[in-house]
């Protein structure tokens, strides 16, 4: 599997900590020392999660290597999504006018992203596919449970399009070397740790100290197990993305892994958490600083619970 291209969409409304502070009585310091979050970004009247999702592909048009209507498989995935029955994929199928592709939805919440990239590698590895698009959507604000002060202050919007082909098409390509992903429903506080529920409440995270205490664990794990199996030093990663759930789960695994902070790449800071959408984001916000034979890993951990990890080379 080839990565030929990222992209991304960020909603144009900023929503800055003071907002919390004015509305929720809970202060910018207390925001930024449980989360590392100044700012996040929210969708506006005319948006939402499929909307985000095409303009995050559309930003691909000009550079993409190949013609939108070769795509054979759309896998879309989210957790917050605008439709339940015509699914984020179909919208933008039905968009860009793609005839030719197998298409279908996911969610395993933050952990989405990884788990579509392994779905794209079954499908190339039983020739039912060769050139797939991955569009990742997270449109958080319309679900976010503003009277839950535990967690109302941690999401943000925000699209991803990430288009995979069987075959190297530039020299901005990546080679997807590994892919795993792990279903972790059976620990801790699993289904009830973060959950959206839209019949009964919105998006709320009654567990945090659960879901910090799994993600920590699970994503360091997730990166020593894929670089062992690939018989990688730690000493040899380029980069590490983890997801942007929080900055101190990001320091954990920092320190843990004993990584250099610059080789690690974030955004958190300025979007929050943008849910499966984020990693992807991230790797689109830094293509510059990606140079040959690096090697970069993504690391996830997600509500429900479930984790995985991504092994990439630059080409």
């Amino acid at each position: 599997m080839i990565i030929n291209l990222v992209t991304d969409y960020i909603p144009d409304i900023v929503v800055s900590n003071e907002y919390f502070s004015v509305n929720y009585d809970i202060t910018d310091e207390e925001i930024i020392s449980k989360s590392g979050i100044k700012q996040r970004r929210r969708t506006g009247l005319d948006e939402n999660t499929n909307s985000m999702a095409i303009e995050a592909v559309k930003n691909a048009s000009l550079n993409l290597p190949f013609a939108m209507n070769e795509i054979d498989l759309i896998i879309g995935a989210t957790y917050t999504p605008y439709d339940t029955v015509g699914t984020l994929a179909h919208a933008v199928q039905k968009h860009f006018n793609i005839d030719r592709a197998k298409c279908f939805s996911i969610d395993s919440a933050c952990s989405s992203f990884v788990n579509a990239v392994e779905i794209v590698d079954c499908y190339f590895a039983n020739k039912k596919a060769s050139k797939a698009l991955i569009v990742v959507s997270e449109n958080n604000s319309l679900y976010n449970d503003l009277s839950d002060k535990k967690s109302n202050f941690l999401w943000g919007d925000g699209a991803s399009a990430i288009f995979i082909s069987n075959e190297r098409c530039s020299d901005g390509d990546f080679e997807v070397m590994d892919v795993n992903t792990t279903g972790l429903g059976h620990i801790g506080r699993s289904i009830e740790g973060v959950y959206l529920r839209p019949a009964n409440g919105g998006l709320q995270m009654p567990y945090g100290k659960d879901v910090f205490q799994y993600a920590c664990t699970y994503m360091v794990q997730e990166i020593e197990q894929i670089l062992a199996k690939n018989n990688i030093p730690i000493s040899q990663l380029k980069y590490l993305i983890p997801h942007q759930a929080n900055s101190r789960i990001t320091d954990y695994v920092i320190k843990k892994l004993k990584l250099e902070p610059s080789s690690v790449l974030n955004n958190i800071e300025q979007l929050g958490n943008t849910g499966c959408a984020s990693t992807p984001i991230v790797m689109s916000q830094n293509m510059k600083k990606f140079e040959k034979d690096d090697l970069i890993v993504i690391s996830v951990f997600g509500g429900g619970y479930s984790s995985g990890s991504l092994l990439l080379r630059k080409l």
